[in-house]
């Protein structure tokens, strides 16, 4: 027994404004349950533009706790058919969810039932695969005219060649087929290896909606279809296609997701999106003789002496080297439009800025300071795991800027730092890796 159902939302919230749900026996609909449903949520305008279901029209209509017996009595003991049915069983399992009734139901995806048992069509989406099939859809985006075109199709794939067979697979427990994405076919997930990588989530179009990294890219990849989110529910729904990159490890795979998102900038990626200011500590003479560390940001800094991505980082490292090294927060340009700085009433600066201190010395502290972070500043190469047996994988930080990474064949003979760079996939620095970089070397 199956019950055929659609559903119209208020768009956020994915709350149920109409519900439509056909039992069919296998031969023919023996039942209908068609309503209204009252969101308790305003129903944006686009949203009325697409279905014509308006918040006046809502207004009297049952909510759904009202309907909810009759969906129970329906649907039970049946299999639960939609096209792209995650969305609807979902959405319907939330609604169940929020009056503490849980809904589990056997389920079919009249999406990808039609790619594997009638293949070779541009598009599986109801009005194309409808339009295909000559099957027409009198009231398209409302719940009853879908959910009868979505009968007419199953009753189609119900008398395909190799139906049975393909109906009992996709209901075995052990099938991964009902939580795919509906456009998603299913031999591109079968390529993907149980490797550590990057992977690009693709529209029909093509276009890179979201890029994830993963020790286990397989595994990862399907807990996006396993993940019941309304995030991850609408970036299934958009899901066509699906790419890879092997990184070898996980530290070289956290890198290039990092560059990829703000390559691409995936509508589905929002943290790490922002592509910050690089700030960059500076040192300059005044007129005086008095030597001066100051912050601007890294373009129009000449010299830098140390790079952060923050202004606060900038400030908070001068502060540690005015306490360490008794300078001036003035000439540290921590304090500004001031004659006599904080510090000195505290005795940790020694009054150059009232003229009380030689040039001489403070200069010399203000040189131990700026040989300090500059002995601090390494060059770091960090090893790591190739993408496959016989090859290695570097990270390379120079002045304490990651400059990219790099792959090398087991074979090569490398006895220097410029022969790495030969294998080097240039990258650019940012905050984001700054992160990734400091926790890696504070495990190293």
């Amino acid at each position: 027994m199956y019950t055929i159902v659609d559903i119209e939302t208020s768009g956020p919230g994915n709350k149920i404004t109409e519900i439509s749900i056909f039992k069919h026996d296998g031969l023919q609909i023996i039942e209908e349950f068609t309503s209204l449903v009252n969101p308790e949520t305003y129903i944006p305008d686009y949203i009325t533009a697409l279905t014509g279901i308006d918040n006046y029209m809502v207004a009297k209509a049952p909510i759904f706790s009202a309907v909810a017996q009759a969906i129970l009595d329906i649907t039970e003991e049946t299999i639960f058919v939609a096209h792209s049915v995650n969305f609807d069983y979902n959405a319907i399992r939330n609604e169940f969810k929020a009056i503490g009734i849980d809904f589990t139901r056997k389920k079919l995806c009249t999406v990808r039932l039609s790619r594997k048992l009638i293949p070779g069509h541009k598009s599986y989406s109801l009005g194309k695969i409808c339009a295909a099939l000559d099957i027409s859809i009198n009231g398209r985006h409302r719940a009853r005219g879908d959910a009868e075109a979505t009968v007419i199709l199953f009753e189609k794939l119900l008398h395909t060649e190799a139906s049975e067979s393909v109906f009992n697979d996709f209901l075995k427990k052990s099938s991964k087929e009902a939580t795919f994405p509906p456009h998603l076919p299913s031999a591109v997930f079968n390529g993907i290896p149980n490797e550590a990588g990057i992977y690009y989530f693709k529209n029909k179009k093509g276009k890179v909606i979201y890029v994830g990294k993963a020790k286990d890219l397989k595994k990862r990849v399907l807990g996006h279809f396993y993940n019941k989110t309304e995030k991850e529910l609408h970036l299934c729904r958009e899901t066509a296609d699906i790419d890879f990159e092997l990184s070898g490890s996980e530290l070289i795979a956290l890198l290039m997701e990092d560059a990829a998102i703000k390559h691409y900038f995936p509508e589905f990626n929002q943290a790490s999106k922002r592509n910050p200011k690089a700030y960059a500590i500076f040192k300059f003479e005044d007129r005086n003789g008095i030597l001066h560390l100051a912050y601007n940001t890294l373009k129009a800094t000449p010299n830098p002496l140390l790079t952060f991505y923050t202004i606060t980082d900038c400030r908070h490292y001068l502060e540690r080297l005015c306490t360490e090294f008794e300078l001036c927060p003035k000439y540290c340009h921590l304090q500004e439009g001031v004659t006599q700085c904080s510090h000195y009433l505290i005795k940790t600066c020694h009054g150059i800025c009232i003229e009380k201190e030689p040039v001489t010395p403070y200069n010399e502290r203000v040189q131990k300071a700026i040989k300090n972070t500059i002995e601090n500043t390494k060059d770091v190469i960090i090893k790591q795991k190739g993408r496959h047996a016989e090859e290695e994988a570097f990270v390379l930080i120079k002045n304490g800027l990651y400059l990219g990474y790099g792959f090398v064949d087991g074979t090569e003979q490398i006895t220097s730092e410029e022969d790495l760079e030969n294998y080097l996939i240039p990258q650019k620095d940012n905050a984001d890796i700054q992160k990734i970089i400091r926790s890696k070397l504070v495990n190293l």
